[in-house]
């Protein structure tokens, strides 16, 4: 399918930050490498076990920011990462934000919205 990257901002306490996101559709949470959420001033809310694709169990904080994705805002959780992780745009925040990756057109839409 290819890699799809989109520009976004997040927003936190103390300030708002453009950046680059891998959009991860296997993803569950979004990630924030650790200078971006120390710039813009989130602090840990819990600890959460994630698992690795390759089977490996690693522990990370987590917090929730305001996120605008294509003129879209709303707040979603987010891991807190290190150094050399790379900003992720996972699902939950996709959801939130009421848009889903198109695997044709390798581009964010609108999802359609049921209310049941």
């Amino acid at each position: 399918m290819g890699f799809v990257y989109i520009q976004a901002k997040v927003s936190g306490p103390k300030a708002e930050e453009e950046v680059r996101f891998l959009v991860d559709s296997g993803a569950k949470y979004s990630l924030l490498p650790k200078r971006i959420w120390q710039r813009i001033g989130l602090r840990a809310k819990r600890t959460e076990t994630f698992v690795l694709t390759d089977g490996t169990f690693i522990d990370r904080d987590v917090s929730e920011c305001l996120f605008n994705v294509l003129g879209r805002e709303g707040h979603s959780t987010v891991i807190l990462g290190e150094a050399k992780d790379k900003a992720l745009l996972g699902v939950i925040t996709l959801e939130t934000l009421g848009m889903i990756l198109n695997p044709f057109t390798r581009e964010l839409q609108p999802m359609q919205l049921i209310l049941a």
